[in-house]
Formats: structure tokens, C-alpha cells, sequence
């Protein structure tokens, strides 16, 4: 089994700043749309006002943003990866089963600025859109999400992951990564994880202890091969139990 953890919503690349916390609850704001093939705007998912402010003003409610992950009624999420993150993905074995954990930028009142997981996607299926019959094609376009209107890079090898999924519904310290007093990059994590490794996290440099993770600045998907060890999934259970925990 494999862990992915997986980093979404605005950065200071794309959006130019961190998701906020409201209300006590992480709000990832999605990427802007660089393609033209997104069918959605900020102001059509209620994020007009909180993207303007992250984006210092660059983006508005008119703007279409690309909705991915996208989380549905129903505990369900669909997922679309391509390029260079896709192929890396495939490298690293994941399928059916594995567990993506969504994290990414954000700040608010008296937190700072920190990772955070937000959400995680459990894969029950997997859909190479480039080999995808048109009823497949559209049952996704129905959704709204924009891999199903068209490739997102040269090498067509658009790909969406679909499966259980939420988002959570608060700020909880359970699922904050980033060590206090640290800049956001410097990571608390499981030692478990320094002993399965992590992709794109194999030098000494990373791990100045074996709780202690730097993270990366760039990239986006990470995988940790757990296999069947029982204490890494006892953690996955409990960072899941707390995303669906309500209140």
C-alpha cells in the first residue's frame, strides 16, 4: 500500500498566496485555470472573495479556476494528475487502494503560515482519459471537472483517480505538518515515514531527525511504500478519522 502525499491549492506560484482558514475550517482554493478548458468559476464556488483577498487582488469571481481535487456529495472525490507528476506517480507503483493525502499552504489567526493536510482520496478506480471511451469522457465533463475537457499536457497522459474522499471540516492540530515555530517547509512527521522513505526525499539532508522532515519546495506528488506495516496504517486511519470527524 502506498501514501501519497499530495500538494494542492494555492501556492505562491500559482495564486500567489496561502489558502485561508474561516470559520476554524482549511478552505483550499484551487490553482487558477492556465488552460482555458475549465467549465468553473471562483464565484461559482462561493470562493470570490476569499481568492481575491489571497491573491492580493489578481484573481477575482470571474475567473475560472481549476477544480481539482474535486469533492462531491456523498463522501466522494475525483482527482485528475498529468505530465511529469503523472508519470511519476506511475513510477511509484500507485493503483488501487493507495491513499492520496491532500495538503498544502495555509495561514490564519494565530497560526502562521503552514502545511496542512485538508482532505485524502481513497482510489477505487483509475481512468487514462487518453484511452477513454466518450461516455467516459462525459460521465466526468457532468461533473465539471477539467481533465474531462481535454489534456492538460503534450503527452496526453491525463489521468483522474476517483474513490471515498472529504475534505476536512476543521483546523485541527492533527493535521497541521509544520513544526511550530518553523518555517513551513520544516515538517513533524510519524518516524516511520524516515524509515520507509519518501520519493523525491531520500537524502540525509531531508531528515535532520527522525521526526523531523524537510520538505521539498517544489514538486507535487510524494510516496511512501508502507506495505502492510501496521503502524503506518494505524496512522492513515487516525489522519482519516480526523478529516471526517465533524465539528
Amino acid at each position: 500500500m502506498r501514501i501519497i502525499f499530495s500538494r494542492k491549492g494555492f501556492d505562491s506560484a500559482a495564486g500567489g498566496g496561502p489558502s485561508p482558514i474561516v470559520d476554524g475550517r482549511p478552505v483550499s482554493l484551487p490553482i487558477p485555470d492556465t488552460k482555458g478548458l475549465a467549465p468553473t468559476t471562483y464565484g461559482e464556488r462561493g470562493l470570490g472573495e476569499l481568492v481575491g483577498t489571497a491573491s492580493r487582488g489578481r484573481l477575482s469571481h470571474a475567473d475560472l479556476c481549476h477544480d481539482d481535487p474535486m469533492f462531491l456529495p456523498g463522501g466522494r472525490c475525483i482527482f485528475g494528475q498529468c505530465g511529469g507528476a503523472q508519470t511519476h506517480l506511475d513510477r511509484q507503483g500507485v493503483g488501487i487502494g493507495d491513499v492520496f493525502l491532500f495538503f498544502g499552504w495555509f495561514a490564519g489567526v494565530g497560526q502562521g503560515d503552514h502545511h496542512r493536510i485538508f482532505g485524502y482520496l481513497e482510489v477505487e478506480e483509475i481512468v487514462r482519459l487518453d484511452g477513454a471511451d466518450k461516455a467516459t469522457r462525459q460521465r466526468f465533463a457532468d461533473f465539471g471537472h477539467p481533465h474531462a475537457f481535454g489534456f492538460h499536457h503534450a503527452n496526453r497522459s491525463d489521468t483522474l483517480y476517483v474513490g471515498k474522499g472529504r475534505t476536512a471540516s476543521h483546523a485541527s492540530d492533527a493535521l497541521r505538518l509544520t513544526r511550530e515555530g518553523m518555517s513551513r517547509t520544516h515538517w513533524r512527521v510519524p518516524e516511520w515515514l524516515h524509515e520507509v522513505g519518501l520519493s523525491y526525499h531520500r537524502g540525509a539532508n531531508r531528515w535532520p531527525a527522525p521526526n523531523h522532515l524537510i520538505s521539498v519546495a517544489q514538486g507535487q506528488e510524494f510516496v511512501a511504500d508502507i506495505g502492510g506495516r501496521e503502524e503506518a496504517l494505524q496512522w492513515l486511519a487516525a489522519i482519516i478519522a480526523e478529516i471526517n470527524r465533524s465539528g
